[in-house]
């Protein structure tokens, strides 16, 4: 098994993020389940890279890999591959990451319409870490980070061997189990989680300050709201991003086999799923 969801890559949330718990585990191998710090901006990217290190290994060990999770972008990387960005000057990197520390997303926002109108449009001034990366290709490579979203990668699955299945699940039943989800994951010690992540002191644009759940019950824990109104707004932000995730998947896995609750709970044989 081999994970598919940008924010179960972080060892710091384990009960927010819904990560697989030891029962789990112990029962078949997991890999990039929990591996990456807090304080690390993992990327599409990088991940990628670890999982077709994974992948391989599988496929040599003759097992079968198993990619599972919610990120589109991952799944979207692994069959397509990814753009052939440049690499970056380190000195660009680092000048546009102080940038943002020092002047925000406003001023980056500004600073990309500028330079590159088109990243601009497709980028809101609260999403700091693409506009850093729109802003450092477009500053180390001449090209807009558009252009190189646009040239063909190299797939990591090949898509003859690949047996591609989205859970198929109605938006009220989804809408009811993430509601449900939270409370027992606050029950299940989410509060401890995110205050040993306050603790920290980390950048607020970092990917896991943004993981669901994290801002209201840290506005909880400073007591700018009661622990029932974090509930209610952490589960509709999460009402949100499903919305969201289904539009995505309607306009980007419409190829995809769909598979329903009742098809899964009766656990078919592999044959019947895959064909």
């Amino acid at each position: 098994m081999i994970n598919g969801d940008s924010m179960q890559v972080y060892r710091d949330l384990e009960v927010l993020t819904a990560r697989p718990g030891e029962a789990d585990t112990a029962a078949v191998r997991h890999e990039l389940y929990g591996v990456i710090g807090a304080g690390d901006a993992y990327s599409v990217g990088r991940y990628v890279a670890d999982a077709a290190v994974h992948y391989k290994a599988a496929r040599e060990a003759g097992a079968v890999a198993i990619f599972v999770g919610g990120t589109g972008l991952y799944f979207r990387g692994l069959l397509e591959g990814l753009s052939p960005v440049p690499a970056i000057d380190p000195a660009i990197r680092r000048k546009w990451r102080d940038a943002a520390a020092e002047d925000g997303g406003v001023a980056l926002h500004d600073a990309l319409r500028v330079r590159d109108g088109e990243m601009a449009r497709r980028l809101s001034p609260t999403d700091v870490q693409r506009l850093v990366r729109a802003l450092e290709v477009i500053e180390g490579t001449g090209r807009s980070l558009d252009f190189w979203q646009r040239q063909p990668g190299t797939p990591v699955v090949a898509e003859q061997d690949a047996v591609k299945l989205v859970a198929d699940v109605d938006r009220a039943e989804l809408y009811r189990r993430s509601d449900d989800r939270f409370r027992a994951m606050v029950k299940g010690g989410a509060l401890f989680e995110v205050a040993r992540l306050q603790a920290m002191q980390l950048d607020p644009g970092l990917p896991i300050m943004r993981a669901l759940g994290v801002r209201p019950v840290i506005a909880y824990i400073e007591g700018r709201c009661s622990l029932e109104e974090a509930t209610v707004r952490a589960q509709t932000d999460t009402r949100h991003y499903i919305k969201r995730q289904l539009t995505w998947l309607r306009r980007n896995m419409i190829s995809w086999k769909a598979i329903d609750l009742f098809e899964m709970k009766r656990n078919l044989p592999l044959d019947d799923i895959f064909n």
